[in-house]
Order: structure tokens, then C-alpha cells, then sequence
């Protein structure tokens, strides 16, 4: 490195023209990381002259350089000298907003959004709003998408003048011949219908919605649904009627599934936007019908907003509305073809008993749960599972367990170990819904008969089960109702079972604590090092390392240590290496 202090200061840029010259990618990803100590390091001045040019001649990189390079640019306001120069940052974001590479284009105009924010008024206008206009009549179609996004921040900033040109632009683009383009501007219509005066709304953004809303593309008339929820939260009720409703009726009939999806998605959404009015006259039928439709994609999107729906219906006519149009719909998805609409229905249909009231939930909506439930599909299971208490705080947990209760012990019971084994995994969900009395009085048994089960994954899932409803309902409830029962298995004929008392003891530890480890599993364990099978021997081995730290270290040394030496020198070579494991973990010197 020279020593001149003239060339000391060329040395940072010189580096960095150096590696981004680099033939290695990641070493000019990582120069272009490290733009802003390269720019305090060469002063604000030096980095408007130099390097903002430098790095304007050498967009030509790989996408992620540009990404990278699109990302730094955003926060360089300061190093620039601050908001009366953030201009200089314009030239090469708007080359970056021009390229081939979709993530770039959206990082760079993410970053003049951000920047755009920091020039003054008259700078918007000289500086900004000239290459808003020079991207949105640019020879390729991605400088046009990249000028979609745009509009929205400099339009409320501008003077009137402006303003009506920046308008007129985007009405050119939403009638671009690239549809590209046109997805660009109907992605922004919302955005961009926000910051104009109503009049406007209502002269142009209309009949552009209306125009996009019937393009010839799918993709765009999908986006251009979007932009009906933002376009209806701007007018008055008395102006949606005319101007929105007929748009949107159009789009629920699409003869695309896609923009039918998009309207069961935003299904909500739009609901509040339009109002209680319409909603009762317009947006029921409309939504029995997506409820309904061909597509199981549109069904599945319809079927998860079913709650929200029925919640914002007005209350006068709630009730009758969702008993007379929206449960007949619902009844039929019960039995769909498709498991996604299944899946999706039953994770929000708990929710309608609350909106519904107890008599209407035990009438109509038990009935439907108790079918899904039998679901062959896990999911629809798990998902009426997991929602148990929103129902159980409607019709209490009696009239929840003489409905559902049979219909899960018989799937705890069920001949596919797969089925039992779903179930062993809700169990603690369960357990948690339905409270400890309840837990103990119909639940307990069948977790205990899961430990002799004659398949292991479910003896497994069903240790795990056990901690995991320690972990639920405490110690005190685990001395009084599990340990015992775990305890007894130990004198079992089947040498199976005896090993999942090892194994539950493992589970248990932990979650129990040491003052019951010690004094009632200990001794347990101690009294298996004795027998006959070498399998119970050495699990006995590995049960006494994992309990080890739980225990206090007087047990430990007096108890522990002489069971391991013993089984250190047994005649089967598993049960030794497993006790000198244990010795050599438990450091029992």
C-alpha cells in the first residue's frame, strides 16, 4: 500500500473496483456488502462523484450482486450528505429498476420508495417525478412494471400539475399492451387509489378497476380483485352499489378459478368493506355459491373463512342467515371430496358453536363434528381436536363428553395402530381442553393401556404422552395417579412391559422431580438390575444414567454406584458396556 496520504485515500475505492472486478461472485457480493464502510471511508463528496458513477457504469453483475447492491442503495441517504443530495442516489436504482430479474426491479423499487420519502417537495418534482416518467415510457415492459409501484409515493407530494400527469400515466399503463405491465398496475390500483383525492377515485380508478377486472388475463383480473377491498373502503355506501358491486359479482362468477379463489380469499375483507347492507343482499349468495363451487381450491379458500364470515354478519340476521344459507353449505363440505376442503373447514367450524349458542351447536353443529372426527384424514381430526374448547365453553364439558368422548376412545381403541397413534398424539391437547377431573375420570385408563400396547411406536408415543401430561397437570398429580400405576408394571410377566416401566421412569424423571424420582422410582430400577433378562439389565444401566442428574448425589453414591458396578461386571457384554457408559457419564469415581 503507498505511503502518500493522497493515495491512501484512492486505496478504499481502488480495492473495491479491484473486487468487483473479481472473477469470483462472492467476493463482489461481498464488496458490494460492504458499500457503506467504503463510503463513510471515502467521505461523503468522493462517494457522490465517485463511487455513485463507478457504480452506475457497472451494472452488468449477477442477480444477487444487484440484489445486494439495490438493498444497500436504500440506506444511503447519509452517505451521501444527506436529504439535499439523496438525488445522486437516482441514477443507479434506476438503472437496477430497469433489469431482467424480477426480486431485483422490486428491491430497487422498494429502495426509491424508501428514498423517495426523504426528498423535499421540489426535489420530488425535479429530481423524482422525472424518472417516475422516463421508467413508465421506457421501451422495455420492466421499467414499466418497476414505475407501477411508484406513483403512489410522490403522487400526494406533488403540485396539481404533476399530479394530473402522474394520472395519466398510470391510466396508460393499466392498458398496456405487455400484460406484465397490466399485472403490475392492477397489483398497485388499491395502493395508488389510496392517496387520490375521491373525485378522482370515482372518475378514474373506476373505470380502470372495471377494466382490469374484465382483462383478457386471468392474473390480472385476479389482482384486480385485490384492489377492490382498498377501491370499496374509499367510497360511499351509497356510491358501491353502482360503481364496485357489479365488478365483483363478476368476479365471483369468473369462469377462471383463480380470481374466484381470490374473492373467497379476501372474502372477508370485502365483506367489511361493503358494509352490512350488501353484504345481507349481495355477498350470501355470492359466498354460498363459492361454498359450493367446482374447484376444491375455491371450496377450501371459501371453507376457511366460513367463521369470519358468519362473526361479521350484522346481528339482527345472523342466526337466521347461517342456519337458513351458510350451514346447508356447510353440511355438504363435511363429506367433500377434496381433504384440503375438509382440513379447512374443520379448522374454523368449532369456532360457529360460539356464534351460534348451545342449543343450535348440540342440534346442528354436533352432529358435524362427530363426523369429523371419524374423518379418515388425520388432519380434519387434529383440527377438530385442537378447537374442543370453544365448543366445550359453549355447551360445557358433560354434553361435550356423552357426544364426542365415545367417538375418540373408539379411535383410541381402533384396530390401525396408525389411528392410535394420532390419537396418543392429541392426547395432551386433550388433556389441557378438558381439564384434570374430567382427564382422570374418562382419559386416564386408556393412556395407561397404551403402554402395553403390542406395537412399540405406540408404547413409545405413549411414554411420551405420559410426559407431556406430567408436564400438563403437575408432580403432585403424577405421584398420586401415574407413578403407581407405571410402578406396577415392573413385576409384569412380559418382559416388554418391564422395559416400558424403564422407559416411562426416563420420561418421568425430569418432570417429577427429585424427590419423587428418588424415593419411589429409584428403588424400582435398583430392584430390576436383577433380572433374568439382559435386555431389562442393561436398559436398567441406561434408565439409572438418565435419572442420575435428577437425583441427589448421597443416592447416587451409595445406591447407584454399587447397582453399576455390579452390572459393570455381568456376563452379558451389552448390560457391561451399558453400566460402564453409565459410570463413565455419572462420573462415579
Amino acid at each position: 500500500m503507498a505511503g502518500a496520504d493522497g493515495d491512501d485515500s484512492l486505496y478504499p475505492i481502488a480495492v473495491l473496483i479491484d473486487e468487483l472486478r473479481n472473477e469470483d461472485v462472492q467476493l463482489r457480493l461481498n464488496s458490494i456488502k460492504k458499500l457503506s464502510t467504503i463510503a463513510l471511508a471515502l467521505g461523503v463528496e468522493r462517494t457522490r462523484t465517485e463511487l455513485l458513477p463507478f457504480l452506475t457504469d457497472t451494472i452488468y453483475d449477477e442477480d444477487e450482486v444487484l440484489l445486494a447492491l439495490a438493498e444497500q442503495l436504500g440506506n444511503f441517504t447519509m452517505l451521501v450528505g444527506g436529504p439535499e443530495y439523496v438525488h445522486c442516489l437516482l441514477p443507479p436504482l434506476e438503472s437496477l429498476a430497469t433489469v431482467e430479474e424480477t426480486v431485483v426491479r422490486d428491491k430497487a423499487v422498494e429502495s426509491l420508495r424508501k428514498i423517495s420519502q426523504e426528498h423535499s417537495p421540489v426535489d420530488l418534482e425535479v429530481h423524482f417525478e422525472p424518472l417516475v416518467k422516463r421508467l413508465a415510457s421506457g421501451d422495455w415492459f420492466t421499467s414499466r412494471t418497476s414505475a407501477c409501484g411508484l406513483f403512489s409515493v410522490c403522487y400526494p407530494r406533488v403540485s396539481s400539475t404533476v399530479k394530473a400527469e402522474i394520472r395519466q400515466h398510470f391510466r396508460t399503463l393499466c392498458s398496456d399492451d405487455t400484460p406484465m405491465v397490466r399485472r403490475a398496475a392492477a397489483s398497485k390500483l388499491g395502493e395508488f387509489a389510496k392517496v387520490l383525492e375521491l373525485d378522482y377515485v370515482k372518475s378514474d380508478i373506476i373505470s380502470l378497476f372495471t377494466a382490469l377486472a374484465s382483462d383478457e388475463q386471468d392474473s390480472v383480473r385476479l389482482l384486480a380483485v385485490e384492489a377492490c377491498v382498498s377501491i370499496a373502503t374509499l367510497l360511499p355506501q351509497e356510491d358501491l352499489e353502482t360503481l364496485v358491486m357489479p365488478t365483483l359479482r363478476q368476479a365471483a362468477e369468473d369462469k377462471s378459478w383463480r380470481v374466484r379463489y381470490m374473492v373467497a380469499d379476501k372474502f372477508s375483507e370485502l365483506q367489511k368493506a361493503v358494509g352490512p347492507e350488501i353484504t345481507k343482499n349481495d355477498l350470501v349468495p355470492a359466498f354460498q355459491n363459492l361454498l359450493k363451487d367446482c374447484e376444491a381450491e375455491v371450496r377450501s379458500a371459501a371453507a376457511k373463512k366460513v367463521k369470519e364470515f358468519c362473526e361479521n354478519l350484522p346481528e339482527d340476521s345472523r342466526e337466521t342467515i347461517i342456519m337458513t344459507h351458510i350451514l346447508p353449505c356447510v353440511k355438504e363440505l363435511v363429506s367433500d371430496t377434496s381433504q384440503h376442503v375438509k382440513s379447512a373447514l374443520a379448522s374454523v367450524i368449532m369456532g360457529l358453536s360460539t356464534i351460534l349458542g348451545k342449543d343450535n351447536t348440540v342440534e346442528h353443529l354436533l352432529p358435524l363434528f362427530l363426523a369429523q372426527l371419524k374423518d379418515e384424514c388425520p388432519e380434519v381430526r387434529l383440527n377438530i381436536i385442537s378447537n374442543l374448547d370453544c365448543v366445550n365453553e359453549v355447551i360445557g364439558i358433560r354434553q361435550l363428553s356423552q357426544s364426542l368422548l365415545p367417538a375418540i376412545v373408539e379411535l383410541a381403541e381402533d384396530a390401525k395402530w396408525r389411528v392410535r397413534l394420532a390419537i396418543i398424539e392429541y392426547m395432551p391437547l386433550l388433556a389441557g381442553q378438558l381439564g384434570v377431573e374430567f382427564f382422570d375420570e374418562k382419559l386416564n385408563t386408556l393412556c395407561m393401556a397404551w403402554l402395553i400396547d403390542h406395537v412399540y411406536a405406540i408404547r413409545e408415543a405413549a411414554t411420551c404422552n405420559l410426559m407431556k401430561l406430567v408436564e400438563k397437570f403437575g408432580a403432585e398429580w403424577a405421584q398420586n395417579t401415574i407413578v403407581p400405576k407405571v410402578l406396577g408394571m415392573a413385576n409384569d410377566p412380559n418382559y416388554l412391559h418391564r422395559m416400558t416401566t424403564l422407559f416411562c421412569i426416563n420420561a418421568l424423571s425430569e418432570a417429577c422431580g427429585q424427590d419423587i424420582t428418588t424415593k419411589h422410582m429409584l428403588p424400582v430400577v435398583l430392584k430390576m438390575s436383577n433380572d433374568q433378562v439382559a435386555n431389562v439389565r442393561f436398559n436398567v444401566a441406561k434408565s439409572l444414567q438418565k435419572i442420575g442428574p435428577v437425583l441427589d448425589s448421597n443416592a447416587l453414591q451409595t445406591e447407584v454406584k454399587p447397582v453399576l458396578e455390579k452390572l459393570a461386571t455381568d456376563t452379558d457384554m451389552d448390560v457391561k458396556y451399558f453400566a460402564q457408559e453409565a459410570i463413565r457419564v455419572l462420573a462415579l469415581a
